[in-house]
């Protein structure tokens, strides 16, 4: 048989550590659980094991603690929010037919030790999965340590661990007795650090026979003295650093078969923790969720009588006072009368409907409305959204579909109804969501932005834009040639060639071929390669010529495969591409968009600008293009009310040219770019909750002048650090930090127990009321410009939005109207204490309506 053997702990706090915050909507943290189940899950599929045991810690000190002290005396004790995750993890695992291991006075590495032992002597394979280096010392020849990092799952045999140490797996416990351990606070011999003891053991073997050879290993008078010195203490921590193989487990490896699963208990579990996709990756059903109902609720049943929707049916549906609920999937209309289900795939019927007067009900609205445009028609009465709900009242989560939702929800969901199953869900999942708004004070922003603009986004991606396609391919075609000179240049200076795309193979030639300095002065991954990201290669460009080669080498080739090729495969047969608007993705309540992602398109080099020319007009139309000017600044004056920061808007002068003058306490005249280039970072960098650090690494300064710069910043608007307190100070206390228009996000981070999440929570919640307005004030925006296009039935549509900024195609006769409209209606969005300014442009493509 084979045994997976899992380290618990380590496991678990890799899980916990490496995933952002989760919570059940009653709080309870499952981050660290969902994530331990998934590397589970994705290594017992590989190893495919007759048995399983995980090993736990416990609490109580081992014979190790007992001995010595100061033994793990550095260690933290468990974060909350992780111990938390402890017991049902347990509970699962037990559930799921697995044993779960733990022995009093011994560690799970003892545990894991001695299940490697009974394998090895009933001739059985052993897989042991863990995080923690330490248990490679008991890879045998039954023996395998898969052990998990950050980027993948190593497997670990005698042969992998030889060619990377240089001697027996076994040793690793000398290794360890020389070297020491900070983590667990095992001392080893000082001053012998990793290279030296490595050194040593290769040569040795053990430390026994290194100090019965001591006076022949040619040692230093230095490292021949600590080791005579640290003989004891050498002794001692490979007492420590040595995995028993004695705890008190099941010695028959029989024992740890797997067992037949208690799917009942664990689909309760997993229901009650709201891990739906695990219950899916179990192919497990959501356990039926006793809950209390609302006093004088009634109770919901499923309606399953289905019959044909006909025409005669619509002017029942139009008199009725509640909207009716319906769905369109795959060019079927599924109707929800309230007594039954009605369905058709007649186009006709189906269009008369979506255009008749009574009001609508939906889940994922934006597909209707293009199938209505598609046949020149439209889609009238839509009232609510339940897509749109559930994102607005929890941003946080991946996806929305209604089965998880109605788990959610304790709603009743039966999948053996088929396709009819979503149908018979939907009028009860949308009163609950539409009572969730209206507590949640919700409403308002569902009914006046994220509803109407449902139309606007679908309008946009029906039209959408044109695209120069010869334009394109010419491009990529310099492209292509300017890449292969750049690669002859690059080889030339290598003296080699090379799969410049290649980390490993480029860092060999720059720092071992090349010896070029590495900027952090060491190896930087533990595979032993050389770090060679942006940053690294950034420091580098100005001294050495081949570095400036391969940095525009790699902005070539991304701009080549992601937005040359990617661009051409997205065009439709009509000559445009019709991008997919997601309302429903970001958590701050911006629009993204995918097949291209229109968000992504390259502006800040000249080249990249260049893409905006293959994004045209038609002939006898125009584009327009306005872009607000700095509205998270103005968001920031407004909300902060900070008069300094509202008076250098009002006077409509340069801000960032404001800022510098007050900042460096100079006259505005005074000012010099690089001054003004520093206060523009300052000045956005704000709203990011930006630190010293990062500062000083953006506008290349040290880290005490980029502290002297924030400081003044804050000097010269007081408002803004108060408000930026304010609001973390509410976000920790509520959970959540909203918009300007009610418009929420939960920030869970703020209640971890690691300072990484915990500042990440910070900025999240300093950032999210300003940049969430921004996007609230430019769909606000967008909807308008629609409306009062159509309204004034110029020829003139809507066609893109990049982050701040619209594009509106219109004809010729029409644009200059169009382009007030345009502007007015952008500048007019919002009524703010500082005002909001739109530049408009007119051009035959993107790049000349944008300037």
């Amino acid at each position: 048989m084979t045994l997976l053997a899992i380290d618990g702990n380590s496991i678990l706090n890799r899980a916990f550590y490496g995933i952002r915050m989760l919570t059940s909507s009653k709080g309870v943290p499952t981050n660290a659980l969902f994530g331990f189940f998934n590397i589970y899950l994705k290594e017992a599929a590989q190893v495919q094991p007759d048995g399983v045991a995980v090993a736990f810690d416990l609490r109580s000190p081992t014979f190790r603690h007992k001995a010595v002290a100061s033994y793990k005396a550095n260690r933290k004790g468990m974060p909350e929010e992780l111990a938390q995750q402890l017991a049902p993890v347990k509970e699962l695992l037990r559930g799921m037919g697995v044993t779960v291991l733990e022995a009093e006075g011994f560690e799970a590495d003892d545990i894991l030790g001695t299940l490697a032992r009974i394998c090895t002597e009933h001739g059985e394979d052993c897989v042991i999965l863990t995080g923690d280096r330490d248990s490679l010392q008991l890879v045998g020849e039954h023996v395998r340590v898969d052990l998990a990092t950050n980027k993948e799952t190593i497997p670990y045999t005698e042969e992998r661990f030889r060619e990377e140490y240089g001697f027996a797996p076994v040793h690793l416990i000398d290794l360890k007795a020389l070297m020491g351990d900070s983590s667990d606070n095992i001392k080893g011999v000082p001053g012998i650090g990793p290279k030296t003891a490595t050194g040593l053991i290769q040569t040795y073997g053990t430390i026994e026979e290194l100090y019965a050879h001591l006076d022949e290993a040619g040692l230093t008078k230095g490292a021949y003295a600590k080791l005579s010195g640290g003989k004891a203490s050498a002794e001692e921590s490979k007492w420590l650093a040595s995995i028993v193989k004695d705890a008190p487990i099941p010695q028959d490896p029989a024992a740890y078969r797997l067992k037949e699963p208690d799917k009942e208990s664990v689909s309760a579990l997993l229901t009650e923790l709201e891990l739906f996709k695990l219950l899916d990756k179990l192919k497990l059903e959501a356990a039926p969720v006793q809950s209390k109902p609302e006093p004088d609720a009634p109770a919901i049943s499923l309606c399953k009588v289905v019959q044909p929707f006909d025409r005669s049916m619509l002017d029942g549906l139009t008199d009725r006072e509640q909207p009716v609920d319906f769905l369109l999937r795959e060019d079927t209309l599924y109707i929800h009368t309230g007594t039954c289900i009605c369905t058709t795939r007649e186009q006709g019927l189906i269009l008369a409907f979506l255009a008749s007067g009574c009001k609508k009900r939906s889940f994922d609205a934006k597909p209707v409305y293009r199938y209505a445009f598609a046949a020149d028609s439209g889609l009238t009465g839509l009232c609510f959204d339940g897509a749109i709900a559930a994102y607005l009242h929890e941003a946080t989560k991946a996806s929305y579909e209604i089965p998880a939702l109605c788990r959610s929800f304790h709603l009743p969901y039966e999948e053996d109804m088929g396709d009819t199953a979503d149908i018979a869900a939907l009028p009860g999942l949308c009163d609950a969501l539409a009572n969730k708004l209206e507590a949640e004070g919700l409403t308002r922003l569902m009914e006046e932005i994220e509803l109407p603009l449902v139309e606007v986004l679908a309008s946009m991606e029906h039209t959408g834009v044109l695209v120069d396609q010869d334009g394109v391919r010419r491009f990529g075609d310099a492209l292509s040639g300017e890449i292969r000179q750049l690669e002859e240049e690059i080889y030339t200076l290598a003296g080699k060639q090379f799969n410049i795309a290649s980390p490993k193979q480029l860092g060999q030639v720059l720092f071992e071929d090349l010896e070029i300095p590495h900027p952090q002065g060491k190896k930087k991954t533990k595979t032993g390669s050389f770090s060679t990201n942006a940053e690294v290669l950034e420091k580098l460009r100005g001294a050495y010529p081949i570095v400036s080669l391969i940095l525009r080498y790699r902005q070539l080739t991304k701009l080549n495969s992601t937005y040359v090729a990617g661009l051409l495969k997205t065009v439709a047969p009509d000559g445009r591409i019709h991008t997919c608007f997601k309302q429903t993705e970001t958590r701050t309540g911006r629009i993204s968009s995918t097949e291209p992602n229109m968000q992504n398109i390259p502006v800040r080099t000249e080249l990249g600008k260049e893409m905006r020319k293959f994004f045209v007009a038609p002939r006898g139309r125009i584009l327009l293009d306005a872009d607000y000017s700095q509205i998270e600044l103005r968001i920031l004056a407004n909300l902060c009310e900070d008069a300094n920061m509202q008076q250098a808007f009002l006077s409509g002068a340069d801000i960032h040219a404001s800022t510098a003058a007050q900042v460096f306490g100079v006259p505005r005249e005074a000012v010099t770019p690089q001054m003004r280039s520093a206060a523009k970072a300052v000045n956005f960098g704000i709203i990011y909750g930006i630190g010293a650090y990062s500062l000083s690494q953006d506008i290349g300064v040290s880290v005490r002048e980029a502290d002297r710069y924030i400081k003044r910043y804050l000097e010269n608007f007081p408002r803004v650090e108060q408000f930026m307190t304010r609001i973390v100070e509410d976000a920790e206390r509520t959970g959540f930090v909203s918009t300007l228009f009610g418009r929420r996000r939960e920030v869970p981070e703020l209640k971890s127990h690691n300072k990484i999440q915990q500042a990440a929570g910070r900025r999240i919640a300093m950032n999210t009321p300003i940049q969430g307005t921004a996007a609230d004030i430019i769909k606000i925006a967008m909807i308008r410009v629609y409306r009062r296009l159509a309204r004034e039935q110029l020829d003139a549509r809507l066609i893109l939005q990049v982050h701040d900024e619209l594009i509106v195609e219109a004809a010729v006769q029409d644009a200059d109207r169009a382009a007030v409209i345009l502007r007015e209606e952008m500048e007019h969005a919002w009524d703010m204490a500082v005002p909001l300014t739109a530049e408009v442009g007119k051009g035959e493509s993107w790049y000349a309506a944008k300037g």
